[in-house]
């Protein structure tokens, strides 16, 4: 297993779409194994594909405290949510950042796990949010979308990134 290198917004390979995998082989498994390690060394608790510059609809996530819930979700796709609620989110792009962001409270997702085993479960709370959050990376967006254009120039800032580049 590697420590991957997590990309740091406002690096624009953080907006590339992600590409459905055709096969879970043993690269994916690998894959999926060094972002678990580089995620557990950030630390943090999710972790989408595109984050390591690697364009494929992989994420993982482990919302416990022990590390010992670990959720991986090949192909992801959130099928259906209900409610609203607001959270503190920060990302391992946007270090040292974390702004209220509303999302669904409830989602019933689908995919791949690991192995390539088609999955479908429902879930809620904080790691419903962690998945939107990571399928949003999939789809080439970021947290900090969801947030007006003025905190958004005072991320770039205080990340001491201060490129004029549109969001």
């Amino acid at each position: 297993m590697a420590i991957l290198q997590i990309l740091h917004y406002p690096d624009p390979r953080l907006r590339n779409t992600a590409t459905p995998v055709t096969g879970v082989d043993d690269e994916i498994q690998r894959l999926v194994d060094d972002m678990f390690e580089t995620m557990y060394d950030a630390p943090g608790i999710g972790l989408a594909a595109t984050q390591v510059n690697v364009h494929k609809r992989i994420l993982i996530t482990d919302v416990s405290e022990s590390h010992d819930a670990p959720v991986c979700l090949i192909n992801p796709s959130i099928l259906a949510s209900a409610g609203t609620e607001q959270m503190e989110e920060g990302c391992l792009s946007v270090p040292g950042v974390f702004e209220t962001i509303e999302r669904a409270e409830q989602i019933r997702v689908q995919g791949l796990d690991k192995t390539g085993k088609a999955i479908e479960f429902d879930v809620d709370g904080l790691l419903a949010v962690c998945i939107q959050h990571e399928i949003d990376h999939l789809d080439g967006k970021l947290f900090v979308d969801y947030l007006s254009q003025l905190k958004r120039s005072r991320i770039r800032k205080k990340l001491g990134r201060g490129q004029k580049q549109s969001l």
